[in-house]
């Protein structure tokens, strides 16, 4: 069994598994000051919470968004399996070329949700990625990475409405609202789910216009369901795909490393 770790701002998601259809998946909540041996502690309980002795565990990879916590997992990691995890990096065998400027600027997160998605759909393709930022990428049919768009992400948007506007409220999410909001608070939920869906599709429209050529969209992330509902364009909602290209990588690497 291969221990997968996708390290994002707001949660850890940690897949357990072989492939896709034998996986076993948690999150657990980031704590940019979590040490080494809290998150040890942390990762044995969710193992054993799916009854995987740390025995069973082969090999491990990190994907990260959160320097400052790739060191402590990585370290959380061999502690617990005494096996060190490749961590993804740019220069690492995924067969998707970086077609970017700056091929090392582009976020560990963003490789591995493209690698998932041009070995299981068809290309070309965009992703959308729904989570502290809303990101999009897209991957040509010769499986070139061509850059893509960075958005504020839902939950951080509405964090910034109600601490910056004095009369805002803080709100929870709820897609029950109409277009047209009948109060502040419809009116916030109707701007966040349906102006981000808005965004969602203009922004497939426009990159079809640019490429010319019609794109496979895939969209993940905890909120991605919650907006994908009222997108106008046919989206396809895949909410284990970062851990699916964490482990896609990691037996492409293993041979290497």
């Amino acid at each position: 069994m291969i221990l997968a770790l996708d390290v994002g701002n707001s949660n850890i998601v940690v897949g357990v598994g072989d492939t896709s259809e034998s996986m076993y998946k948690g999150r657990l909540t980031t704590n940019k000051n979590g040490t080494s041996t809290e998150y040890a502690i942390r990762l044995r309980a969710m193992l054993h919470l799916y009854k995987v002795s740390c025995s069973d565990i082969e090999g491990c990879i990190i994907s990260s968004v959160v320097p400052e916590l790739t060191y402590a997992l990585t370290n959380a990691v061999e502690l617990l399996t005494g096996k060190v995890p490749l961590v993804v990096r740019h220069n690492l065998d995924t067969g998707l070329e970086i077609a970017i400027d700056d091929p090392k600027t582009l976020g560990a997160d963003r490789i591995v949700g493209s690698v998932a998605a041009m070995n299981e759909y068809p290309l070309p393709l965009a992703v959308f990625d729904l989570g502290t930022a809303t990101t999009m990428d897209i991957v040509d049919k010769n499986r070139r990475h061509l850059g893509g768009a960075i958005m504020t992400g839902i939950k951080t948007s509405l964090n910034a409405l109600s601490t910056n506007a004095s009369q805002l409220p803080n709100i929870e999410i709820d897609t029950s609202c109409s277009v047209i909001g009948k109060n502040t608070i419809d009116c916030m939920r109707s701007g966040i789910i349906y102006g981000n869906a808005a965004m969602i599709d203009g922004l497939i429209d426009r990159v079809e216009d640019e490429l010319g050529e019609k794109l496979t969209v895939i969209a993940t992330g905890g909120l991605a369901r919650t907006v994908i509902s009222h997108c106008r364009h046919k989206i396809i909602y895949d909410e284990d795909l970062l851990i699916k290209g964490l482990i896609i990588i990691y037996y492409r690497n293993i041979g290497k490393n």
